[in-house]
This record gives C-alpha cells, structure tokens and sequence, in this order.
C-alpha cells in the first residue's frame, strides 16, 4: 500500500490517496483537492469519505466529475453533502454508496471496513485498509474531533472513545488534520479525553 499525503485549503485537511495493486482510492478531496488528485492517480476507483464536513467533501463533485468514480459516504452525514451545516457553499455532491455502521465492502477486489465512530457528526467513520485506519476528524495526534458543531454529540463522543478504548489490534492512524499517530498511543489519552468531554455534557 502506497499513500500520498496532501493538505488542503485554509483547514489544511489532509487529502489522502491510497494505491493498492495499480488501484487508487481517494481519501476526504477538500477544498482545492482537484488538481493534486488528477495529477497523483493513475487508476481511480472511488471517493471515500470519512464523514460530511465540507473541508472532507468540498471537491467531492469535481474530483467525481473529472475521474467518473462512485462517492462513498457514510449514511447518517449524507445530508450534509447538499446542505452543510456549518454554513459553508459547499459544492453539492450526491452518495453513491451510504455506508450503514461497521460496514465492510470491496471495492474493485480491496476490501475495506468502515468504523462508525459518532460524535463530531452522526456519521463520522475511520475508514480501516490493511493495518492503517484513516481516522477523518475522530482521532488526531493526542486529540479528538469537536463534538460542539451543529448536529455534533458529546454523548456519542464518550460512547465511541469508549469503543475505540476496547479494540485491542494497533494500527497506524492517518487523521483528517495533522501528523500520523498511532491507535495504541491515542488510546493512553483518551480516559483524559472522555473525562474533558463528560464535563461538557
């Protein structure tokens, strides 16, 4: 597996693209993603997104317009795809696929699990290929996604920090913000985590 790493737009929202066997699936294209895509893929096959936020989605139709490949989104941020609630003009873009929960798919024969983790929105998800789960804005480098936007949950935030405490395989974090990390040492913080979040609840 092969990942390229790019920062976009003034949220400097890491842009990921993901090349197994000749294959490339591209992570979260925000804002200004376009260029940087069409230049570093060779064989696109889908647009995954780790949740609806407009700086995950934002070049979602161009990129899909340009390299004809479905969008792939998990089903309880599908709305925000068309309306986003941070009052940003997002460019609509439209799920081809809704992603329901823990769900495992194959997509032109890579198998991924997505890992519904709410909170920072009722979707948000990591999405897990191999041993790397690319974590959107649930896990960063020794922080948590908000969980006081519009439609945001602290409740489900302590809920998910509790079901990540509990999986016992490592993996290698790759967050929608910042430097990589990984799921063993994240876990050392979140007791802090859930705690901050509690108080707020």
């Amino acid at each position: 597996m092969e990942i390229k790493i790019q920062p976009m737009g003034g949220t400097q929202t890491n842009c990921y693209i993901v090349t197994i066997d000749g294959k490339d699936l591209i992570i979260d294209p925000g804002m200004g993603a376009t260029k940087w895509v069409v230049d570093n893929v060779t064989n696109p096959v889908a647009i995954l997104n780790t949740h609806g936020h407009f700086d995950h989605v934002w070049s979602n139709q161009e990129v899909q317009e340009t390299l004809k490949v479905p969008i792939y989104c998990p089903k309880g941020d599908v709305f925000m795809l068309k309306n986003c609630p941070l009052g940003q003009p997002t460019p609509p873009s439209t799920a081809d696929y809704e992603i329901v929960g823990d769900e495992k798919l194959t997509i032109e024969g890579i198998p991924i699990q997505y890992r519904l983790f709410k909170g920072h929105t009722p979707g948000c998800s990591i999405i897990e290929i191999e041993d790397v789960w690319f974590s959107g804005d649930f896990l960063f480098q020794q922080s948590i996604g908000r969980w006081d936007f519009p439609f945001s949950s602290g409740e489900e935030m302590v809920k998910s920090l509790e079901k990540a405490m509990d999986i016992k395989s490592d993996y290698t974090i790759y967050p929608g913000h910042g430097l990589s990390t990984t799921l063993k040492k994240e876990q050392e913080v979140m007791p802090y985590w859930i705690q901050q979040v509690k108080h707020t609840i």
